[in-house]
């Protein structure tokens, strides 16, 4: 067996504000820069493409649904040559990477919170859709299902992902597990708008620890940050917006280890890219502990049963017949 070693990177930034083309070429450019420095491995925040949907958080449903109009515009599909770039840099600079999108939906106004996994050949080689949007979160997304939880081979390892706070369910954190999964991409945004005594950046990081000491595996968290032209764009319907949306500790980049500890110098709340050597060997030894894919599990009591069916939003049946007439 050849147990793979690279170097991964993790980006901590804020798209260009529902902005689609812009933010493709800004990611193009920390992928270039990731490439000159060795990396082979890239992570992007959650739904970087092209933004997040803040006013969720600070304005009324009423006062929101122009944003909301103005997110679905950008909102893009996995066919769309906006994309093609994003696709060949990936090919050009030989980069495997993991990158948030707002997906477009089938019906006017559908939108996903949706995880692209593309290989170092610009290959789309999965995507997946947050099961579940967090509190304000459901007056935008349409929730994924369960045939997106997948592990994908890939030349350096098998990637999995979850965004954001999918990353506390326990149950799809095992069923990614479950897959191989030795390699976990764990993108975020940043939350200043969270109750006063809750510290996103150290949730994050516990969230990502948590999942790396129980499956034992490498855990690469990229998370954004809150721009400046972003508030400006938001500040005629909300004048405090830069009071709501600056507050220390609320994002968190950086790559776990098999043992729960963070291998990187973190970045906290700062633009830029965190990096670390990733060596799969070093995911054997903490297994003897405890495997909870092996030899520390009870499979004969324990039973995990996970519908990977794609959701059908309409079956059609015709039990018409016709009968001959003599």
């Amino acid at each position: 067996m050849t147990f793979p070693k690279f170097k991964a990177a993790a980006v901590q930034t804020a798209p260009v504000f529902l902005n689609v083309e812009k933010t493709i070429e800004k990611a193009i450019s920390f992928i270039k820069e990731a490439s000159e420095n060795g990396a082979q491995l890239i992570a992007f925040p959650e739904v970087f493409i092209a933004g997040y949907p803040y006013w969720n958080w600070v304005m009324t449903p009423v006062q929101g649904s122009k944003w909301y109009e103005q997110l679905y515009k950008s909102a893009v599909a996995v066919t769309d040559e906006s994309l093609k770039p994003l696709f060949q840099a990936a090919k050009d600079f030989k980069m495997h990477l993991v990158i948030g999108i707002n997906e477009r939906g089938d019906s006017y106004g559908e939108i996903y919170n949706t995880n692209l996994i593309i290989d170092d050949q610009g290959n789309l080689i999965g995507k997946h859709r947050k099961l579940v949007p967090t509190w304000a979160e459901k007056l935008t997304w349409t929730s994924g299902d369960g045939s997106s939880l997948k592990v994908y081979p890939t030349k350096i390892g098998p990637i999995g992902t979850l965004a954001c706070g999918e990353n506390t369910n326990t149950l799809a954190r095992f069923t990614l597990l479950a897959q191989g999964e030795l390699i976990h991409i764990a993108n975020y945004i940043s939350l200043p708008v969270a109750p006063a005594d809750y510290n996103m950046a150290e949730a994050i990081k516990i969230r990502a620890a948590a999942h790396s000491f129980e499956g034992k595996l490498f855990t690469v968290v990229s998370c954004s940050t809150i721009s400046k032209e972003m508030m400006v764009i938001l500040k005629d319907e909300v004048p405090n917006i830069e009071e709501l949306l600056t507050r220390k500790n609320s994002a968190f980049s950086g790559i776990i280890g098999p043992n729960g500890a963070v291998v990187s110098e973190p970045l906290i709340d700062e633009e830029g890219i965190v990096y670390a050597e990733i060596d799969l060997e070093k995911c054997i030894q903490p297994k003897q502990m405890h495997d909870i894919l092996g030899h520390y599990n009870r499979f004969d009591i324990f039973d995990l049963r996970v519908n990977i069916a794609p959701t059908r939003k309409i079956t059609l049946i015709d039990n018409h017949e016709e009968f001959n007439k003599k």
